[in-house]
């Protein structure tokens, strides 16, 4: 089972860290980039749309939607 990695961002000023499979965090890297965005923006982008969905959940729902584009 792969190992999660954890990120830091900053969201409304505060530091947080998401936890993800490192292949999640390759396909938001690749969609940060196809978007001209840094990851931390990508993911300040997440979070302004999940609404309830927990961050974590909300990055691996964009991160499938994005790949299945591809």
């Amino acid at each position: 089972m792969p190992t999660l990695r954890k990120r830091s961002v900053l969201l409304a000023g505060h530091a947080t860290s998401i936890a993800l499979e490192p292949e999640f965090w390759k396909v938001l890297d690749e969609m940060a980039a196809a978007r001209g965005a840094s990851l931390a923006g990508l993911v300040l982008a997440i979070d302004a749309e999940r609404g309830e969905r927990p961050l974590a959940s909300a990055c691996r729902v964009a991160a499938l939607a994005f790949a299945r584009q591809t």
